[in-house]
């Protein structure tokens, strides 16, 4: 019997996903629960385990296909018995999408409990049909997972060659310059290959690719070296941030306050931190006590950590702090929460925001993490910017800017000194936020930041 799988729908209603590759192929036995793709979402890149143990009848699309959910996305000879070699097999129920057989429509699934089991006992050993392709199942899917994108020596027609870990304009990039990925060393966060990679191969290789090619000289009309503009195709976090940004400004009435001040205290304070033995390791930062000063300033101006719900007709204030953090990172802009910020102490969100960058930039963030926040920081500082007026998250009332840190002449004491000053600009959606209690609040941030040492009063 052929079973055919459709793409579920793989977290927060997303409508498509991108195969990012293919780690089977057409007639290869598979096991159930084994990874058999992985797809790249607007929010994450995601393994697809395998909901049945048999043997690869169809793939309905190719890696860089978009496909949308509830569209066939593989089709299984589930009849045949198949005995795949398993190192490694973990019984515990697992999420693996549902599946639709050639003989009966269905609806795309959320992700459930798992795929049932077609036999049991463990699997017997049998030599693979092509080596090193049918692998063991880590059943920890549905998380982001990236793999290793080193050079591998590999032949370029070897059937069981995994396509190397890198986004879809550095591809674009790489099949504009003719590079081979497979043979580009990764210089990115969890072996990503960046365009920088891509580029300084190019040019490193670029004599022996010519003498070995000899290709025609390229055109705008073909998409060339030397075409004067290159075309990428709006997938991924940036459909996904593009859509979010012009649903947000075209649907919250945005208003920006700005506020400059003299930190000088805080970045003492940060100072003296680091030198001592107890905190030294922790690397507590400037936007770590901005993200404390905000869950403070958010205990007594709840206004700023609400929604608007439109379709009940009410304002929802939230009685804790999801706190996004907006991430740059290889594939876009995105802006995981960290859940119940407003019960963490500085050293916490500390180490909570570095741990959401580094999964962020390594393309690990669940989806769940990306859905969910209350309001949001965003720090245009590390760029060496002053200001900015950021939009705000759909669903969210407020967002804070965080400028560069920079010394500045300033009236202290009642004499003019070189002070560490920054510039706050915050956002707010006017019809939950008045301007007068968007203005006390970002006064409030501002304070705390100007005087760390209040912080200890608040209960």
């Amino acid at each position: 019997m052929i079973e055919r799988f459709l793409l579920p729908d793989l977290g927060e209603g997303l409508p498509e996903a991108e195969i990012v590759q293919w780690l089977v192929e057409e007639g290869d036995a598979v096991a159930l629960n084994q990874t058999i793709a992985e797809v790249e979402t607007a929010k994450a890149i995601v393994e697809i385990p395998s909901p049945h143990a048999g043997v690869v009848r169809t793939l309905h699309a190719a890696a860089g296909d978009v496909v949308d959910v509830g569209a066939p996305l593989i089709s299984f000879d589930v009849d045949v018995d198949v005995d795949v070699d398993v190192e490694e097999r973990v019984e515990a129920p697992i999420a693996a999408p549902a599946a639709a057989s050639d003989d009966e429509e269905s609806g795309p699934n959320l992700v459930g409990y798992g795929a049932a089991a077609r036999r049991s006992g463990p699997p017997r050993r049998r030599p693979r049909t092509h080596a090193g392709r049918t692998r063991a199942v880590d059943t920890a899917v549905l998380e982001a997972a990236p793999h290793d994108a080193r050079p591998r020596p590999v032949p370029a027609d070897e059937p069981g060659r995994e396509r190397p870990r890198s986004t879809p304009p550095v591809r674009a990039l790489a099949k504009q310059l003719g590079v081979d990925l497979a043979l580009v060393e990764a210089s990115g966060v969890a072996g990503v290959i960046t365009r920088g990679d891509v580029e300084a191969y190019a040019t490193a290789t670029a004599p022996a690719r010519t003498a070995e090619a000899q290709p025609s000289a390229p055109s705008p009309a073909d998409g060339g070296v030397d075409a004067r503009t290159t075309r990428i195709p709006i997938r991924g976090v940036r459909k996904h941030t593009a859509e979010a940004m012009v649903r947000s400004a075209f649907t919250a009435p945005h208003v920006t306050t700005f506020l400059t001040v003299d930190v000088t205290e805080t970045m003492d304070l940060l100072t003296r931190l680091r030198e001592e033995r107890e905190y030294r390791e922790e690397r507590i930062g400037i936007l770590a006590v901005v993200a404390k000063a905000v869950c403070l300033a958010l205990q007594r101006h709840p206004e700023l950590n609400a929604r608007w719900d439109q379709d009940a007709g009410e304002i929802v204030q939230h009685h804790y702090v999801n706190l996004g953090i907006a991430a740059a990172t290889p594939r876009g802009l995105l802006v995981p929460h960290i859940a119940d910020a407003d019960r963490m102490s500085a050293v916490a969100l500390s180490r909570a925001i570095r741990d959401l960058a580094d999964t962020a930039r390594a393309g690990r963030t669940a989806p769940g993490a990306l859905a969910g926040g209350t309001f949001s920081i965003t720090n245009v500082g590390v760029f060496g910017i002053d200001a900015g007026t950021p939009i705000l998250n759909p669903g969210e009332a407020g967002i804070l800017a965080l400028g560069a840190v920079q010394p500045r002449p300033w009236e202290h004491r009642g004499a003019v000194a070189l002070r560490q000053v920054t510039t706050l600009a915050l956002s707010f959606d006017h019809r939950l936020v008045d301007g007068e209690q968007g203005a006390r609040f970002l006064a409030f941030v501002g304070e705390l930041l100007r005087d760390p040492a209040r912080a200890l009063l608040l209960g």
